[in-house]
């Protein structure tokens, strides 16, 4: 008796199985994007749920488009969700680099309320004109803008192309009118229609419209020409190296993220970005794959967030323009 009490005992100091996790994901995954559908961001953004399906065992990826204020629409709303995996952000140089400078009354911080999970991929912009203004350099143009107003519009406040008429107004001390717009894709129309004189945007949006000479590709940032758009030449030879603006797009969740599920998404992610056919799509559009840790991604975007910074203060840039 003294013996089998003992092993009883034995038996009961030892700990309860843990409950069993449910498996992830257990429901479908809202991707939630910062702009409109048809948007350069959108864009991206269906390749990642597409990428994130595929490589979750055929798991409902929904994408769900909530434009306004830059982006900040969006990332305030993932940041408000449980971090239980349900919810990721398309996330961006604005939503985290840029708007924290430029939005007094943004209702997020963008390392504390976020979870890095995944850099995905980036783009270069373009300075973009209607070919009925004349110019057809970056010289001609700023000799224009010296003589009268232009108006240049970006897909919004703190989007690349807002740093871009940041960066190209300081660098040669001449005033252009910016004109934000709630998306890129409502900017590329007013351009064609003649209401707009200029702007910056992604490579992948307004390279069909430089080909069909509908656009015309004054300059692209980078260290030089890009393989999609041979004929455009890089801001350096356009004569403002300083106008150096890169759009990226990442992924993060609300704070608080497990780990398991943050090191899943990156793999799936990482190995998307690995494979040949995304590598040729990327380089006929002027893409290029990031990828890496999500402890990568956190540093990339305290650079980021202190670089945009000071050219936001230097530029005095408002959430206005």
């Amino acid at each position: 008796m003294k013996r089998r009490s003992l092993i009883a005992a034995a038996g009961l100091a030892l700990p309860a199985p843990a409950p069993a996790q449910p498996a992830w994901p257990d429901r479908p995954i809202r991707l939630v994007v910062p702009f409109a559908a048809g948007t350069s961001t959108d864009i991206i953004g269906r390749l990642v749920a597409s990428q994130m399906a595929r490589g979750l065992n055929g798991a409902t990826v929904v994408v769900d488009n909530r434009a306004g204020a830059g982006g900040s629409v969006a990332a305030l709303h993932v940041a408000q969700q449980p971090p239980d995996g349900g919810t990721l952000l398309l996330s961006t140089v604005g939503t985290h680099a840029v708007n924290p400078h430029l939005m007094r009354d943004l209702q997020y911080d963008p390392t504390r309320d976020f979870t890095p999970v995944v850099a995905h991929s980036r783009t270069r912009i373009l300075l973009v004109v209607r070919p009925q203004l004349g110019p057809r350099s970056m010289a001609e143009f700023l000799d224009l803008a010296r003589g009268r107003s232009v108006s240049v519009a970006s897909p919004g406040t703190g989007t690349t192309g807002h740093l871009g008429h940041a960066l190209l107004t300081t660098t040669t001390g001449i005033e252009m009118l910016h004109v934000p717009y709630r998306d890129g894709g409502r900017a590329v129309t007013d351009l064609l229609s003649g209401r707009l004189d200029a702007m910056f945007y992604h490579t992948q949006f307004v390279r069909p419209h430089i080909e069909a000479g509908t656009m015309v590709g004054l300059g692209i940032t980078g260290a030089g020409r890009s393989e999609a758009l041979p004929d455009v030449p890089s801001m350096a030879e356009a004569g403002v190296p300083q106008v150096d603006v890169v759009g990226w797009w990442a992924l993060h969740g609300p704070a608080g993220m497990p780990a398991p599920i943050v090191q899943r998404v990156n793999g799936v992610l990482n190995a998307a970005l690995r494979e040949p056919e995304t590598v040729a799509a990327f380089a006929r559009n002027g893409v290029e794959p990031m990828g890496g840790t999500a402890a990568e991604l956190a540093a990339f975007q305290r650079r980021e967030l202190d670089r945009w910074g000071e050219v936001a203060r230097r530029a005095r840039m408002t959430a206005e323009g």
